[in-house]
Order: structure tokens, then C-alpha cells, then sequence
């Protein structure tokens, strides 16, 4: 079975999003968008779980317990992320690591629910607490959402739920409307992370 030719610029944007964020995040350098490479530093324990402003949302150890106005560690194992519903007015400023574990639960668990066990949530997700881990986490993450998204079909583009995944609207639109969304989180939360980045920079 061939791709189909309008999943093909989906498929392309998330490669260069998800490949433009380990860039940012690893480096050794990212194109700045010129064609002239930046060198980037490869993201550290510290930076990954700095706290911004006070009230900060992150990955935290289970036994120290939710963050500021959150009431739940989503999640399995030693560390969850802090989260909880409803979310409070305004949303909670998040760390690099809350931003790339949340984006690392929603295409493992997506995946799952395209051609996988149906399953899986956000209670099932082992978070992790380190960098390395985390970019690692990510990485498994994009490879399995893409073999997802890969295996679709032009009927199953235009299947209503053909993802069953229950913490979105997933059940309700077209699978392609599921790709696009998928593809606008990563480009904007990799935007963020690379502010992050570059206020901590500044802020060492």
C-alpha cells in the first residue's frame, strides 16, 4: 500500500518538527533558518526541570507530591506530571520537561489507540526524570505515532475515530484532522521548549 499523496506533507512536516526539536534540544547546532547552524548546548538535568516562575507545572518525583495547583501526578513509576481537571485560569506555566512528557504520553498513548491495544492513558505512562531520558522518551514516542499515522490508508484518513483515543475529540472527527492536530502540537511545544531554552541561557 502507497502513502496516500495528501498524507505526504503531514508525514514531512512531522519528521522536520520532530527532528528540529532533538536538534534544539541536543544539538550539537540547528539551522537557524538561513542555512547558518547555531550551536546549541545538549539540554541538562537542571534545565529540563527548571521552574521558570513560581507555580511552575513539571515532572516531579511521586513522593513529593503534586506542584502548586495541581492535584494529580499523571502517570505510573517514581515521577508523574503534575496535572489535574479542571486546569486552573490562567494555565499554569510549564517546565521543558512537563512540555516534552506531555508530548511524549499523547503519541505513545495515540498510537496505542490507532493500532495498538486500544488501551492506554495517561495513568499508564512511566514519566521519567532525567534529560537524556526524556529526549530518549520523545524519540520512541515520534517512531511509534509515525508507523501509526504511516499505516493509514486514504479510507482510514476519512474514518471518524478511526483513533479511539478518549482525551480528545478523537472519536468524534476524521483521523486526518487527528494528524494535523498531532503535527500542531509538536511544532508548538517545540517552540516553547526552545524558548525555555533560550531564557535559561539567559538566566544562568
Amino acid at each position: 500500500m502507497g502513502t496516500p499523496p495528501r498524507l505526504v506533507p503531514f508525514l514531512d512536516q512531522f519528521d522536520f518538527a520532530c527532528g528540529r526539536l532533538i536538534q534544539r534540544l541536543t544539538g550539537p547546532s540547528v539551522d537557524s533558518g538561513d542555512g547558518n547552524e547555531v550551536p546549541v548546548e545538549p539540554l541538562t538535568d537542571a534545565e529540563y526541570l527548571w521552574e521558570p516562575v513560581a507555580g511552575s507545572w513539571s515532572i516531579r518525583r511521586r513522593s513529593a507530591g503534586p506542584g502548586p495547583g495541581a492535584t494529580v501526578l499523571a502517570g505510573r513509576g517514581e515521577w508523574g506530571r503534575d496535572g489535574g481537571r479542571p486546569h486552573p485560569v490562567p494555565p499554569p506555566v510549564t517546565t521543558i520537561a512537563w512540555r516534552l512528557g506531555h508530548l511524549s504520553e499523547m503519541l505513545v498513548a495515540r498510537a496505542d489507540h490507532v493500532h495498538g491495544t486500544h488501551t492506554k492513558s495517561e495513568d499508564d505512562y512511566e514519566h521519567v526524570g532525567d534529560a537524556a531520558a526524556g529526549i530518549a522518551a520523545f524519540e520512541r514516542g515520534a517512531a511509534a505515532w509515525r508507523s501509526a499515522v504511516d499505516s493509514a490508508d486514504d479510507a482510514a484518513l476519512d474514518t471518524v475515530g478511526y483513533s479511539t483515543y478518549p482525551a480528545g475529540s478523537d472519536p468524534e472527527v476524521p483521523f486526518i484532522e487527528i494528524v494535523w492536530w498531532m503535527n500542531q502540537e509538536v511544532l508548538h511545544h517545540g517552540a516553547e521548549i526552545a524558548l525555555l531554552r533560550d531564557l535559561y541561557r539567559r538566566m544562568r
